[in-house]
């Protein structure tokens, strides 16, 4: 099965990945965790993601286009990243989800990843 990990961090974590004094111990936690899922092969794909700050949000209503800068939700928690991996089954995902750094301060969801959809006729 493969499982969307959807990693999101606090404006603090956002912080500590450029603070001279912190950035190792977080690059650290991610590197290691990282090399974990990538020893286990089952890592297909996944990136990280600049600071919320740096987002632009599109919507449509009534025909009309509206962008906003910055993240669409005001909430303690921002998305940084994600994985694609594979593994047997949901709780595998969740054990591999509970390694994570950011399950430690903020929160991992997991999502089953949809198959391919047929092309059209």
């Amino acid at each position: 099965m493969q499982f969307m990990m959807i990693m999101t961090e606090t404006a603090e974590d956002f912080a500590e990945r450029t603070d001279p004094a912190r950035a190792p111990a977080y690059w650290g936690g991610w590197t290691a965790f990282i090399g974990a899922m990538a020893q286990a092969g089952i890592i297909l794909r996944g990136d990280g993601l600049q600071a919320p700050h740096t987002a632009t949000t599109v919507r449509v209503r009534d025909g009309q286009v509206a962008v906003q800068d910055g993240p669409f939700a005001d909430s303690k928690e921002q998305l940084a990243g994600y994985f694609i991996i594979e593994v047997p089954d949901l709780e595998t995902a969740i054990a591999w989800a509970a390694k994570a750094p950011a399950s430690r301060q903020a929160a991992v969801e997991l999502r089953p990843v949809l198959p391919p959809m047929a092309p059209p006729a």
